[in-house]
């Protein structure tokens, strides 16, 4: 156990390392994803242009109706939860050798990988549920506000799992480290957009999780109760799913702002087809800021931001997770501190860590519930394979595109 919790401590550490530059002062400045990588201010010209997307819709969330055939049985044991950052869709770029290449190799799984482990967790009777299903608020004798855990009801001889992917924002750094640029509407479809090794324009559903775990569905129906897919956790910082929507701290000129309003236009219909066809959405902060190192007066201000360029776009979330895992107040198990207070107060009930188990507990001081995702990447696949087996074996999975770091199996 103590390995294993030098080993988190140490995936904490150096995620910071990758996601915050050195040196980095105020907080709510662009928290930018790499070592060396600045913000000039306003949308990057980087974000490729894209043929404009037709209007919003209203995005009810999926419901179809349940196979008759398929027999239903209450379930009130542990919901494994499992996420993911984007994945590499070109591990030549993503592995070349640069001072990327490390932090790229821990904190991710190619397409590959991806792929395989799709395919293990539906082998292994896993289905899909909604993490907003697994709890909800009520009002007690007493007119006091709590959580408590609901029954699911799911096919019988299926095991929940939830599925929620951190920073879906297509952040600069990855635009030339093997990722896709951004999400866009093809067809009537979600699609990514991105450019291959060679720099030609490639509109695809098999290099993002996005896509192929939509194909996935398609293919796999019953790998879904009632359609849905995962939450996709958003920061605020470089805009979301690949559209510069963020404003400047120092300011906009018209032109920036110009463009921003046409992000902003562009990503709108992106959003409504997410949530058509059964994704949702939650908080993982405006600035991927630490919560157990902030001060109060800078949460709240990231909290506000995120709401007012965030949350504005994708409507109301009760979801919160944890930029590096890292808990508010020093620790949100066993007490409850001013963070944690205010973002209840801003309507957050949900609110995820990174652990070593699919962690959950229903706090009785204040009506929310603090759970732990494990984490698919490449360090739990070199370092934590027994510990994953329930989901995935990492001799079956690992990609050899990877680069000789070595393995604990």
């Amino acid at each position: 156990m103590y390995r294993t919790l030098r080993r988190l401590s140490c995936f904490l550490l150096v995620l910071a390392a990758l996601i915050l530059p050195a040196g980095c002062g105020i907080e709510l400045q662009y928290a930018d994803e790499t070592p060396g990588t600045s913000h000039t201010g306003g949308p990057p010209s980087a974000s490729p242009s894209i043929e404009p997307s037709e209007e919003p819709s209203p995005s009810p969330s999926p419901d179809p109706s349940p196979d008759p055939s398929v027999k239903l049985v209450a379930y009130d044991g542990i919901v494994e939860h499992l996420f993911f950052h984007p994945v590499i869709a070109y591990p030549e770029l993503a592995f070349d050798g640069d001072l990327k290449e490390k932090g790229l190799d821990s904190y991710m799984v190619t397409v590959g990988e991806y792929n395989k482990i799709l395919e293990s967790l539906y082998e292994k009777g896993y289905i899909l549920v909604n993490m907003n299903d697994v709890w909800e608020e009520y009002q007690d004798e007493d007119g006091v506000l709590k959580m408590r855990r609901n029954t699911l009801m799911i096919p019988e001889g299926k095991k929940p799992l939830i599925l929620s992917f951190d920073d879906t924002n297509y952040y600069n750094y990855m635009l030339s480290n093997g990722f896709t640029y951004k999400l866009v509407l093809k067809d009537g479809e979600i699609w990514s957009y991105g450019l291959d090794p060679q720099g030609n324009p490639v509109y695809s559903q098999d290099l993002d999780a996005i896509t192929i775990l939509d194909k996935f569905v398609e293919r796999h129906p019953d790998f879904s109760l009632n359609g849905v897919k995962g939450c996709l956790c958003l920061t605020g910082y470089e805009g979301i799913l690949g559209y510069r929507t963020m404003t400047d701290i120092k300011g906009m000129s018209a032109e920036a702002e110009m463009i921003r309003q046409m992000e902003i236009a562009a990503v709108k219909p992106i959003i409504a087809k997410l949530k058509e066809t059964g994704w949702y959405f939650g908080s993982h902060s405006w600035g991927h800021i630490s919560l157990s190192t902030s001060k109060l007066d800078t949460v709240k201000a990231d909290t506000q931001r995120w709401l007012d360029e965030v949350g504005a776009l994708i409507g109301p979330t009760k979801l919160y997770f944890y930029p590096f895992g890292a808990r508010p107040d020093g620790d949100d198990v066993r007490q409850t501190g001013e963070i944690f207070k205010y973002l209840h107060s801003k309507g957050f009930r949900v609110f995820a860590s990174v652990g070593i188990e699919s962690f959950s507990k229903i706090k009785t001081d204040i009506s929310a519930v603090i759970c732990d995702r494990m984490h698919a990447d490449g360090d739990t696949l070199r370092g934590q394979r027994e510990r994953y087996l329930k989901f995935y074996d990492a001799k079956l999975v690992f990609d050899d595109a990877r680069p000789d770091y070595g393995t604990s199996w």
